[in-house]
């Protein structure tokens, strides 16, 4: 029995400039069934596109990447400025023209405003990078050095460690809170001072959730491809400053991820 891709609807990945119906061979459309990624075109903008079963895809790592490996590769090997729709975007449900919906009910009704993005991204990339504690025990070291009370509660607790754990129970958890609060005002620091050597040369910032303990910051950068080797070198540079405090993750080039989503809520009839 032949698929009837016709009547499927469209997964949508980004936006670009141009005015080809066109075709990228080579790339993997999500889901894995070997469906082409080709453009649904109006005026000079295009959406990038595959065939897709009208469902809902779940947020797993494979999904995941395979949406976004479409729109680095749609950036990084064709050239082109993308501004990326949010993952498990779909046409509406059991719409009779997916292309006509994605042309009329989306690029042409929003033309202005996607132009208006493309020259705001154009000649634009995103850059990350993550910085970490090197050793955290050298900076709970450094913080009860810093801070008289947590030495003064810390210094009573271990006098009596020979007790009851219900009995140092408070103190345990003040210290425990103490700890907390003073590494996260020495992280918000660290992390100013950092952003304090980047933010010039940068477009935008946007710092994330910081998601482990160690984690001084995790920020992407929108820079302008012409101040992409300086911001490398500034990256080496901190490297070089920081490296035996710090461990810096440095990531990019990549599309606007955290500096544009595309969010289609299809109008229904």
């Amino acid at each position: 029995m032949t698929r009837d891709t016709d009547r499927e609807a469209r997964y949508l990945y980004c936006i670009i400039k141009c005015e080809d119906e066109r075709s990228f061979d080579g790339l993997q459309a999500i889901g894995g069934d070997g469906d082409q990624v080709y453009t649904v075109v109006h005026e000079d903008l295009a959406c990038v596109v595959s065939h897709s079963p009208d469902m809902k895809y779940d947020n797993t790592r494979a999904n995941m990447m395979a949406h976004e490996t479409v729109i680095e590769q749609v950036m990084i090997e064709e050239g082109f400025t993308v501004l990326p729709v949010r993952f498990g975007t779909v046409t509406r449900k059991d719409s009779p023209s997916p292309e006509g919906d994605i042309r009329h009910k989306l690029l042409e009704s929003r033309f202005k405003e996607f132009q208006n993005l493309h020259n705001e991204m154009e000649g634009k990339v995103e850059l990350g990078l993550r910085a970490l504690w090197r050793d955290e025990k050298a900076i709970f070291d450094e913080i009860v050095a810093e801070n008289k009370e947590i030495r003064r509660v810390r210094k009573s607790l271990m006098g009596r460690m020979d007790r009851a754990p219900e009995a140092t129970h408070w103190d345990r958890t003040r210290i425990g809170e103490m700890v907390k609060a003073a590494m996260d005002a020495k992280r918000d620091r660290e992390a100013k001072k950092l952003l304090s050597r980047i933010r010039p040369i940068t477009d935008k910032v946007r710092e994330n959730k910081i998601i482990m303990d160690r984690m001084v910051l995790n920020a992407a950068f929108l820079v302008d491809k012409r101040r992409e080797e300086a911001f490398d070198e500034l990256v080496k540079r901190l490297d070089e400053e920081l490296g035996e405090r710090m461990v810096l993750k440095y990531t990019g080039p990549i599309p606007p991820f955290n500096f544009c989503e595309i969010v289609v809520a299809w109008e229904e009839d």
